[in-house]
């Protein structure tokens, strides 16, 4: 899940709706009620956000010194005008990127996830990941997954929770996790079983075309990818 944070309504309905399209959940709110939100947020619903989107909003840096405070997910700017001053005083509050908008969002995926691999460390480089020497290969930009070089085509949803397991790969993740990341921790009318139908999906498409299942499901513990 991302979250978005900015004082226009319409700035945030926007890339809502564009990160829905990509099959990635988000949310938005003000920087006012942002800032209530986090400091009250439970430790599961910070760890669900996979980075957080920065509008131009005044003071934003102390918005994303406080955000630092609370987790090490990448947070991104965007910058409705270039400025180096704004943009030097965004770094050293602990922005990781800064961006002049229009941006697609599946930039911001990409970037998103470049900086995930900087600050913990231990994933392949290049924007994929694999479970086998050249054989899975998984983006985070919006593209599907490829196996031996061949495209595997995904619903986004099933795609996204590759993503998430892949990232964390060997650590076990329990069905609450994968149902906030992929849908947001305030989804309405979702039931927390429908991972369940989608993780059995996936595993199934990845044993066909792999030959094996790379991916690690216990009964009321979770999933784990092994790769």
């Amino acid at each position: 899940m991302y979250f978005l944070v900015d004082a226009r309504e319409s700035v945030n309905a926007g890339y809502r709706a564009s990160f829905e399209r990509e099959g990635v959940s988000s949310f938005g709110l003000s920087p006012e009620e942002f800032e209530s939100w986090i400091a009250a947020a439970s430790a599961s619903d910070i760890d669900a956000i996979q980075g957080f989107l920065l509008g131009d909003f005044e003071d934003r840096a102390r918005c994303a010194s406080f955000i630092r405070k609370h987790s090490r997910a990448p947070i991104i700017a965007l910058a409705d005008v270039r400025s180096l001053e704004q943009t030097l005083v965004l770094f050293d509050a602990g922005i990781d990127d800064v961006l002049p908008k229009p941006v697609h969002v599946r930039e911001i995926l990409a970037r998103s996830e470049a900086i995930w691999r900087r600050v913990n460390g231990g994933l392949p480089q290049a924007g994929e990941a694999e479970a086998a020497p050249e054989r899975l290969k998984v983006f985070f930009d919006g593209r599907d997954p490829e196996v031996d070089g061949v495209p595997l085509p995904l619903p986004r949803r099933e795609r996204h929770i590759l993503e998430y397991l892949v990232r964390n790969r060997g650590r076990r993740l329990t069905k609450a996790q994968v149902f906030n990341v992929v849908y947001g921790v305030y989804s309405n009318g979702v039931e927390e079983s429908v991972v369940e139908g989608h993780v059995s999906k996936l595993r199934k498409k990845l044993s066909q075309r792999l030959g094996y299942d790379p991916i690690e499901a216990k009964r009321y513990i979770g999933y784990t990818y092994v790769g």
